[in-house]
């Protein structure tokens, strides 16, 4: 009876079938994965199927196989016989001889992974690809590139500067690690597929991401808030308090339209972000969220209110919340050049990025005491874990829950302790000896 068998000495999976009533074992390079599993049986449900009609070509499976010439189907077949191909799954299996060179495959993988993208991802996989990984690996054959290939192009990565101009004598910054983890993590997706499809070993799989620093918070005061909002221009005060009171990111904001604002429920419907000039889905699923509205958003909205949206609110709802003249939406750049450098400069405040408005927001609402699941389903985060270990070592300066209630209880057991096995009625403390 066919199967899929594991090689005992290097848990490879191989298969083990009957054709002619001759035993053929034809082995992969595949781990013993109960995902790997499943795909060499859908295939070799397939073979069978094709054995027991009489049109199971070896050669086309495992077409580097001695046994294929033993097996090879007579030319003289009747029309239509040779039609029955394996499947793409099938074929996933082939020799490793006759895997295409890495731009041809990409080319091919990009065109059935696109429909699965949103469109700001398929722009960041463009860039690493046109950048970095088709220089790098595009003129080898898949079967060619393996492990020290990977970890040379890696270290290569590492040493590279962007941005740099010998002849303005700018120097450039190195990429960081976490982008060269992502452009090896995109060579690790296509790998990944070309291993399923030609049954090559995945040179990414055992190398390890590259440690991210981590970068030190630095969100604002409520002081440094309240002045910001403050001195900044009146059209942009309700943009800000928005930011600094809801934690929404730059896009989210920008995409924020009329319909997904419920001033009944009191509520923003986060459900679309604004990039690289289109609208469209969020993040991830976890950012399609419901943010509460508190008093000094609502404000703000109902300052940025159309005219007659009160009693035709339905003609708003594709508008812009926040956009520009001509009725676009916020470009960061300009945001960012025009009008948040110069106010940072005119309160005397060091730059920060904008995004520390979120992270403001977030510092804010763990001092208020708010419960930290809220606070995550407010940011859209799917656990607390990132809301404690990204924010909660400013709680301390911002509510004075910094320690000292543990050390006044513990200082007054011991004070309740000694007192109470002081017969004279004499305590020690920090001041000496006093009755």
């Amino acid at each position: 009876m066919a199967s899929i068998r594991v090689r005992p000495e290097n848990r490879k999976l191989y298969f083990d079938f009957h054709v002619g009533g001759k035993r053929c074992r034809e082995y992969s390079a595949l781990d013993d994965t109960p995902a790997n599993r499943r795909k060499m049986e859908a295939v070799l449900k397939k073979i069978e199927s094709e054995i027991a009609l009489g049109t199971f070509d070896y050669a086309r499976y495992f077409p580097g196989s001695r046994l294929a010439a033993r097996f090879a189907r007579p030319r003289d077949v009747q029309p239509g016989a040779d039609m029955a191909l394996p499947s793409a799954t099938a074929a996933s299996f082939a020799a490793a001889t006759t895997a295409p060179l890495f731009h041809v495959f990409v080319g091919q993988w990009k065109a059935e992974k696109q429909i699965e993208w949103r469109q700001s991802y398929r722009d960041a996989v463009e860039s690493m690809l046109s950048a970095h990984l088709i220089p790098a690996f595009g003129d080898h054959p898949l079967n060619r590139i393996d492990r020290p290939m990977v970890l040379a192009f890696r270290t290569q990565l590492s040493a590279r500067r962007v941005g740099a101009d010998p002849e303005k004598k700018i120097e450039g910054k190195p990429i960081a690690p976490a982008t060269i983890n992502r452009i090896v993590g995109i060579l690790r997706l296509i790998m990944d597929e070309a291993a399923l499809r030609y049954g090559l070993q995945n040179p990414c799989l055992s190398i390890k991401r590259l440690k991210n620093p981590r970068k030190d918070i630095e969100p604002f005061t409520l002081d440094e808030v309240q002045a910001m909002l403050g001195r900044v221009r009146p059209d942009y005060r309700p943009y800000l308090t928005l930011r600094f009171f809801t934690g929404m990111r730059s896009g989210e904001v920008h995409g924020l339209k009329w319909k997904h604002i419920d001033f009944e429920r009191r509520q923003i419907l986060v459900r679309e972000t604004y990039l690289n000039g289109r609208t469209e889905y969020t993040k991830t699923d976890g950012s399609q969220r419901e943010i509460h509205i508190s008093d000094p958003v609502l404000d703000a909205l109902m300052q940025m209110r159309p005219d007659g949206y009160a009693k035709a609110p339905r003609d708003c709802d594709e508008t812009y919340v926040f956009r520009t003249r001509v009725g676009n939406p916020i470009d960061n750049t300009n945001f960012n050049d025009r009008i948040w450098k110069p106010l940072l400069r005119n309160l005397g405040l060091k730059y920060r990025r904008p995004y520390q408005m979120r992270q403001t927001c977030a510092t804010l609402w763990l001092a208020s005491g708010e419960s930290a699941e809220w606070i995550a389903r407010q940011l859209g985060h799917t656990t607390t874990e990132m809301l404690f270990r990204t924010y909660s070592r400013f709680v301390p300066n911002l509510t004075r829950k910094d320690g000292s209630a543990f050390d006044r209880l513990v200082g007054e057991a011991f004070t309740r302790n000694a007192a109470a096995n002081d017969p004279h009625g004499i305590t020690v403390g920090r001041g000496g000896a006093h009755g």
